[in-house]
């Protein structure tokens, strides 16, 4: 079993996890309130509008080296901003934009990073795929596949170690959650009962290969089983489900009973990076997915549904949003370069 302790988050965790069964979620959806659904929406369009100007600055060739755009993929990081609390952690891997907004970081910061400016987060020194935040709990993202689920083991040890009540959230993709350094993580999680929870946004494609060619056993949310790690599969494109389940997943850790693992079935919308085509996958099935899975479209719809809001009403929002992407856009291109002396600051020696 997953762990001895009894609690009414643990007895909802092991009943949603299934523990050795299927790993489903039956269906625990939150119900958001009004507020609720338009924070959803601002925030999920935020990332999409970024990501979309993003790409084109990349294509301008106004962005360099590698550029792993979220789009698709919000309803996730954006759910689970929903159910931290102050002091959460956040680590994730490359695409690693998203996280950055929903963790309330400066989108100019975040633009001028990409274009390698010095006012962005990392002084312009680590681009796309190596931004950090002290200040507000993000630990990075990182460019070695799996890195990120050791260190954000080491910031739950910390969190436990200091008895702060905060919880670690290591993101990593369903390519990622083959390497071996994740179950040694996950060994020594549980081993210490470590506050951890390891999010894994199964995207169905690690690069250009599908789960179902490289992992034998394709439900992720189980893959802590043998360590006694409960685990719970939830539907990354409904943000509703996404809060839900991490809420239960949080209190789980919360309450001192180890690790929990939730495998977001997600989808991206774009190739793993820009330079990537795509062929792997039809057009097809990325139409079926935005036409009927997108996450933005289905809180669009119930606001309008529920008569919380008007179309003008999102539509202000988007213009807001894009106001907000377009003064990022301009900042990073016209930011000053790092001064040479920075490629001597920061250095470990």
């Amino acid at each position: 079993m997953a762990a001895t302790k009894q609690s009414s988050a643990g007895a909802r965790a092991k009943g949603a996890s299934g523990q050795g069964g299927a790993g489903n979620a039956a269906a625990a959806i939150a119900k958001f309130t009004k507020e609720e659904e338009l924070h959803a929406y601002r925030e999920m369009l935020l990332i999409r509008r970024f990501e979309e100007k993003a790409g084109q600055l990349y294509g301008m060739g106004l962005i360099g080296g590698f550029c792993h755009l979220y789009i698709g993929q919000e309803a996730v990081v954006v759910g689970m901003q929903m159910a931290k609390v102050d002091g959460d952690q956040m680590i994730t891997g490359y695409r690693d934009h998203g996280h950055m907004l929903a963790m309330d970081l400066d989108p100019k910061g975040v633009m001028a990073e990409l274009t390698g400016r010095r006012g962005g987060l990392s002084k312009g020194k680590g681009g796309s795929m190596h931004m950090f935040s002290k200040e507000k709990h993000f630990y990075g993202g990182h460019g070695i596949v799996g890195a990120q689920v050791a260190l954000g083991t080491g910031l739950g040890f910390a969190n436990k170690y200091r008895g702060n009540g905060n919880v670690a959230m290591a993101f990593f993709g369903d390519g990622a959650s083959n390497q071996g350094q994740v179950y040694e993580s996950f060994n020594m999680a549980q081993l210490w009962k470590l506050p951890v929870v390891y999010v894994i946004e199964n995207n169905k494609y690690g690069m250009g290969t599908s789960v179902n060619r490289a992992s034998a056993n394709t439900d992720l949310s189980q893959r802590g089983a043998s360590f006694g790690i409960p685990g719970e599969q939830v539907d990354g494109m409904d943000v509703r489900a996404v809060k839900a389940a991490s809420d239960r997943a949080l209190a789980w850790c919360r309450e001192g009973n180890g690790p929990f693992i939730l495998e977001m079935l997600t989808y991206r919308y774009r190739g793993h990076s820009m330079s990537d085509p795509a062929k792997y996958r039809s057009k097809e099935e990325v139409d079926r997915m935005r036409g009927e899975h997108d996450p933005i479209e289905q809180v669009r719809s119930r606001l309008l549904e529920s008569g919380w809001a008007t179309e003008d009403d999102l539509k202000g929002i988007d213009k807001d949003v894009r106001a907000i992407v377009a003064e990022a856009a301009e900042f990073a291109q016209n930011d000053p370069e790092p001064d040479a002396s920075e490629l001597y600051t920061d250095i470990l020696l």
